[in-house]
């Protein structure tokens, strides 16, 4: 584990996480205890933003961001990633606040940020695993992964995982106010926005454990927002694809 990269900011979402965030913040705080934690709640009605403002009343390494009303999940990681970057943190984590990404393996995504600029936790790369999920659930991140692969030419392997790791000086490129995908999607945006801005971004592996308590947030309708978007990309991808071929003849058509 090294602190050479600077401050380390934890950014974790919440919406109705009681029971979790609690253990969640404690095993991060043991496992890399030069970090800050961020709590951003979106009015949790079960009382996950009051248990958080506990949290950091005890601890000034912990910090809670308030945010209205439940408006997806890329929208509150924008909001703190901003919150992160106005307070001068040079690394920027996303972590689940459910206990499926293990604080315990954060110090891995940090060591591999020394050589990248973007470090994700992979569940499909080697060394990678996925424990308790369903058959469907597994086939449907898999198959997605691939899609998203074979449409895009991202060449990774977890481009829907959210835990990973940005230096601020990536983040900084990126409008992040132009970011319109709010579900899952919103890791496949920032993925694909890295690459193309030439970006090193590396995939670590990372053992990814199903909740305990609480559901999932997975809905239908974040997968055919995920599904659109990326058909979209991959379309206008294609599109400028086959201008560039063309030359100046083709885009005078």
């Amino acid at each position: 584990m090294t602190r050479s990269l600077g401050r380390v900011l934890v950014v974790t979402p919440t919406y109705d996480e009681r029971p979790n965030i609690g253990p969640v913040v404690a095993r991060l705080r043991a496992a890399v205890p030069y970090a800050d934690v961020l709590v951003v709640d979106d009015n949790s009605p079960d009382g996950t933003g009051e248990v958080a403002d506990q949290l950091a009343a005890a601890d000034p390494a912990v910090h809670v961001l308030h945010r209205p009303g439940k408006v997806g999940l890329g929208a509150a990681y924008v909001a703190g990633f901003q919150w992160g970057l106005s307070r001068d943190y040079d690394v920027l984590v996303e972590m689940d606040a459910d206990g499926s990404h293990q604080p315990e393996q954060l110090p891995s995504l940090l060591l591999a940020l020394e050589n990248a600029d973007l470090v994700l936790g992979s569940r499909w790369v080697a060394g990678g695993s996925v424990s308790d999920w369903p058959a469907t659930r597994m086939a449907l991140s898999r198959g997605g992964n691939t899609y998203v692969r074979l449409s895009l030419g991202l060449g990774l392997r977890d481009a829907t995982g959210g835990f990973r790791a940005f230096r601020r000086e990536l983040l900084e490129s990126i409008d992040l106010n132009a970011v319109a995908s709010h579900g899952y999607c919103f890791q496949i945006d920032l993925a694909w926005r890295a690459l193309r801005q030439g970006a090193t971004v590396v995939e670590v592996p990372i053992d990814f454990v199903e909740r305990v308590h609480g559901r999932s947030k997975m809905s239908g309708a974040i997968v055919r927002e995920a599904l659109w978007r990326v058909t979209q990309w991959a379309v206008a991808l294609r599109w400028r694809q086959a201008r560039a071929l063309l030359g100046p003849a083709g885009r005078g058509r």
